[in-house]
């Protein structure tokens, strides 16, 4: 249940369009303005000085919805020697875009066809989504252009959410709302604080509506950084609740005034399924005849599930909330999160147990089952109602096993299915250490390679994730994967003799033995030998400089890292690195050497307890990274005899 958001930067439509050209030479004043934002916003080669988003409502007589009319107004000057970009707007089966127009500073249409096609997205298999899009050449610096679009939504439902920012930086940002009397619409506030917003609320005398205007100025545009949090956690947006509007009989008429009217949204489509379980009948008797416990019972049709059922994003209108029957989803072996939830629960109801389906949202989206809006979820899995416990199934998750849940719904709040009640649930979130992934390398020194045996173990969301990475291969492709991992991509390492355990065994500890051969890590001159003895140099190219926003990893990482190297008898450890040690809310990591008799041993411990890297550990972080790369750069020096 992918929505979305406006906040999409587009690079996807093709370079054979071209692009028309603007031919009014810009004045004196506008080179010299375009000159000064450039210094002001050097990453950005077009600024809007002024863009205004306005919504006015009504209610459709034949539909009896209330609908929006969005029209977008912005005034473009180019601040770079020459730009072509695109201006674009989304709509789909519960949308429309019907007028898009491009202009010079004389108000005369530029010759810019403005195209329209499918929008198609990596991230989903199939939707409804359609763009509008025009594009623009900016012959020189300071040329000017303006957009006019508007936009009309045919359910109120479906307006979730008004960013300020957008693909450029924005001078001046005014969003205006006229709400009528009829309707009982919350404009709530969100990511406001320590922002500069205006807001000013009008009430008209004669047409008996509100107007309510934000303005903000100097809006950066929206961040393209690797990592980043959710939109909804790091923008400044507003979020609009309709709550309810009076029909044409005076009479009120509920939208989503409470989570309850949400909940009860969901369960009308819900009911229009249509689940014959016929078809699947024969499968769940044969995925729990053998076993002997409930447990295996509900593993054997959980994993079959993850096994058996591709999961394909999926969104096309009321389809993108609404699931797939089961049996459509079972004959055709694909189906997106909502069918593979459906199918989950209608195998378990098959074999006797009580299973239900459950919206959450993940850990991209901001909000909470508080809010009563289509933008509080963008996922949907199954609850186990089992021995007085709630058990999530997940049947996207193809590696995880029965009682473990992805990152990115841990901590999540959970609508659950109860009849013509609801249950809220939060997904239990673990420890980092439960993902912990533990690497050892014996080395000796042999003709100027380090020789040795390697160990690795993953466990949690490590295991889970090169799992995945690693079923992605084609079969005659996984052990040459397995090597090229193990290698690092390094052409100096060889690696033979593997052994694993079951690599499609979600439930164990993925264990990894090998043998170990670098070349290029040892070095003589003299009576000294320079020992390059980290192969692997996690986080060294992790420093977070210029970025504006936190940086998320995909899970809570923990590494444990032990390297051994056996000491020659006719050397003497000359030279060390130091030792390294740093602690925060967010990250504990150590690096420490230590000379035994005969050995030196060299221990890491990176612990990224919270996923994340905030904005405020940043200066911490880096010099951490920069005494960590230093390390990595040092050598270990074994010589003769000690000066």
């Amino acid at each position: 249940m992918f929505k979305p958001v406006t906040c999409l930067f587009l690079s996807v439509f093709s370079s054979l369009y071209s692009y028309s050209q603007i031919d009014i030479e810009p004045t004196t004043e506008d080179v010299i303005f375009a000159k000064s934002l450039k210094e002001q916003y050097p990453e950005a080669s077009v600024v809007l000085d002024q863009s205004e988003d306005f919504f006015a409502f009504g209610v459709n007589r034949n539909t009896h919805k209330v609908e929006v009319i969005q029209e977008i107004q912005e005034s473009l000057i180019n601040i770079d020697p020459r730009s072509d970009i695109q201006k674009y707007s989304f709509y789909d089966s519960q949308s429309s875009v019907d007028r898009f127009d491009i202009k010079d500073l004389k108000g005369r249409r530029i010759d810019t066809p403005v195209k329209e096609e499918a929008y198609k997205s990596n991230e989903l298999f199939y939707n409804d989504a359609r763009v509008k899009y025009a594009n623009i050449n900016f012959p020189v610096i300071g040329s000017r252009a303006t957009s006019y679009i508007k936009k009309e939504y045919k359910d109120i439902k479906y307006l979730t959410k008004v960013f300020f920012n957008d693909d450029y930086p924005i001078l001046k940002k005014v969003i205006r709302f006229e709400v009528p009397s009829w309707l009982e619409l919350e404009l709530r506030e969100m990511n406001f604080d320590n922002l500069s917003i205006t807001k000013e609320v009008i009430q008209g005398e004669k047409n008996k509506t509100t107007t309510y205007i934000y303005t903000l100025e100097n809006v950066p545009a929206f961040y393209r950084e690797s990592g980043t949090p959710g939109p909804t956690h790091i923008y400044p947006h507003i979020l609009v609740l309709a709550k309810s509007f009076q029909d044409g009989d005076n009479q009120k008429q509920v939208l989503f005034e409470s989570t309850k009217d949400l909940y009860a949204w969901y369960k009308i489509l819900v009911e229009d399924l249509k689940n014959d379980n016929t078809s699947i009948k024969e499968k769940v008797a044969e995925l729990t005849q053998a076993a002997v416990t409930d447990e295996e019972k509900i593993k054997n049709i959980y994993y079959w599930v993850q096994d058996n059922i591709r999961y394909i994003a999926f969104e096309d209108g009321i389809a993108g909330f609404k699931p797939d029957e089961a049996s459509n989803v079972f004959e055709k072996r694909y189906g997106d999160c909502k069918g593979m939830a459906n199918l989950i629960k209608q195998m378990l109801i098959e074999a006797g147990y009580d299973a239900r389906l459950t919206w959450i949202g993940t850990n991209r989206i901001a909000y909470d089952y508080s809010i009563p809006s289509l933008g509080v979820d963008n996922h949907m899995i199954c609850t186990l109602f089992k021995d007085g416990e709630m058990i999530f199934l997940d049947g996207t998750e193809k590696f995880n096993p029965l009682g473990e849940y992805a990152f990115r719904i841990q901590g999540k709040q959970a609508l659950i299915e109860n009849d013509e009640d609801f249950i809220l649930k939060e997904v239990p979130a673990i420890n980092s250490t439960f993902n912990k992934e533990i690497q050892n390398y014996t080395f000796t020194i042999v003709d100027d390679k380090l020789i040795g045996d390697a160990t690795k173990v993953f466990n949690g969301e490590s295991r889970t994730s090169l799992l995945n990475f690693f079923d992605s291969f084609k079969k005659e492709n996984k052990d040459e994967f397995l090597g090229y991992y193990l290698m690092n991509g390094d052409n100096n390492i060889v690696v033979d003799d593997i052994v694993t355990n079951d690599l499609s065994d979600r439930e164990t500890t993925l264990n990894i033995a090998y043998k170990i051969n670098v070349k290029n890590a040892v070095s003589s001159f003299d009576n000294s030998v320079y020992i390059d003895l980290d192969i692997n140099k996690e986080l060294k190219d992790f420093l977070l400089e210029e970025r504006k926003t936190d940086y998320l990893f995909d899970y809570k990482k923990n590494l444990e890292s032990t390297t051994i190297l056996e000491i020659p008898s006719e050397y003497l450890v000359e030279h060390i690195p130091q030792d390294l040690s740093v602690s925060s809310q967010n990250f504990d990591v150590q690096v420490s050497f230590e000379k035994l008799e005969n050995s030196i041993v060299y221990k890491k411990s990176f612990n990224i307890k919270n996923a994340k890297i905030e904005t405020s550990d940043f200066e911490q972080w880096n010099e951490f990274i920069s005494n960590l790369r230093a390390i990595y750069n040092e050598q270990i020096v074994l010589c003769t005899s000690l000066i």
